[in-house]
């Protein structure tokens, strides 16, 4: 996707539209000669009406129409597979421009549903217990690729299922680091919260990342997105082994620049910690209070994570029995603990699975901004 509607317009490189933000829109059109009020036309045509031919869109002129047909184009990442689990949980299988496969997970519940998307192929983030990084980094999404997730998604779900608002909440925690691909991801939450797109809540755009600092401290200027934070340990020496970008942002940093997104926000919202038990590693009494003392003046709710395995792993469950002492511990200490229940995995789809599906001859271990950092995804 060409990110600037400055960039060459002409028939020999059409631009693809999908994934302009309003803003970006409105330049776009005022480059061609026409009112800025096309964007909210055209973004209501793409987003509401999941219309991708311009020749459809018949409250432009036919002149208008005519030209972007030649000048434009809205195309999503093709759905290559999709799967739908005994549970209702389904997932999408997209490829992207590179040739690779990105995932792509829908989440039903009773009064909301959950999308899960992608911001990268694959991970250059080597998180010791995530599935998702031992595929390897590839290449960053287009803001195209990652709004088009949900495009895709929401339309499968109204056209062959029937649901009329299918998508309540969307969760940046599929496949990658979101904060590593920062413009695209930023652009693509954005547009998921215009009025004229889908709408969607502040508080029901989530964004999960395992402690890019220096991004987190830029997003006040970007979103007003929902945080989410893959902690995962109490202490710098454990989470040093299992989130390795730890060692570049240790637990004190990246909690300050947490503090400083959620009090940047216009409303009064806790920032999601999320921590995946594991047997023996970090479900023990002493993590639990190591925990609840770090965390003790962070505004936040704790959502544990029952670890799922993978080929491969060394790492094991933690029993029931330890989660319910862990999250007792929590919930007494004054935290809202909730233990995520695990949906999905028939398919793959659970936290932890989304392994994705790469081309070997196309796997890379590159790593963007000089980074190791390591990404756990939740669904």
């Amino acid at each position: 996707m060409i990110n600037s509607p400055h960039d060459d317009i002409s028939s020999e490189h059409p631009i693809n539209l999908l994934g302009f933000t309003q803003s970006q829109l409105i330049t776009f059109f005022e480059s061609i000669g026409e009112k800025k009020f096309r964007a909210k036309q055209i973004m209501k045509w793409i987003y509401q009406y999941h219309q991708t031919d311009f020749q459809c869109m018949t409250d432009l002129s036919k002149l208008l129409r005519d030209q972007l047909t030649k000048i434009a184009h809205i195309t999503p990442p093709p759905i290559v597979k999709s799967d739908h689990a005994k549970d209702g949980v389904m997932k999408w299988l997209m490829r992207s421009e590179s040739g690779s496969l990105i995932e792509t997970v829908f989440i039903p519940e009773t009064k909301r549903g959950t999308l899960c998307i992608s911001s990268q192929v694959g991970c250059a983030l080597n998180c010791s217990f995530c599935s998702t990084g031992k595929q390897g980094f590839n290449s960053n999404l287009t803001t195209a690729e990652i709004i088009g997730q949900v495009w895709q998604a929401v339309h499968q779900l109204k056209s062959k299922f029937h649901i009329k608002t299918p998508v309540t909440n969307v969760v940046m925690m599929g496949m990658g680091e979101p904060l590593l691909n920062f413009e695209p991801v930023m652009n693509s939450m954005n547009i998921m919260m215009d009025d004229w797109a889908y709408g969607l809540s502040k508080r029901r755009v989530t964004l999960s990342t395992s402690g890019v600092v220096p991004a987190i401290l830029k997003m006040p200027y970007k979103t007003e997105a929902s945080l989410a934070i893959s902690l995962h340990a109490p202490t710098d020496a454990l989470r040093n082994t299992l989130v390795p970008i730890n060692k570049k942002y240790p637990i004190s940093e990246l909690l300050s620049a947490t503090k400083i997104y959620m009090d940047s926000l216009p409303d009064k919202r806790k920032v999601t910690i999320e921590y995946t038990l594991m047997h023996a590693i970090n479900d023990r009494p002493q993590e639990a209070k190591q925990l609840v003392k770090i965390l003790k003046n962070v505004p936040c709710k704790i959502n544990l994570i029952p670890f799922n395995p993978f080929p491969g792993t060394t790492y094991q469950t933690s029993s029931q029995k330890s989660i319910r002492a862990f999250q007792t511990y929590l919930q007494h200490a004054g935290f809202n603990t909730t233990v995520r229940k695990t949906r999905g995995q028939d398919i793959a789809a659970a936290c932890g699975q989304l392994a994705g599906q790469v081309d070997a001859k196309n796997k890379k271990r590159a790593t963007p901004h000089n980074t190791s950092e390591p990404i756990q995804l939740m669904l």
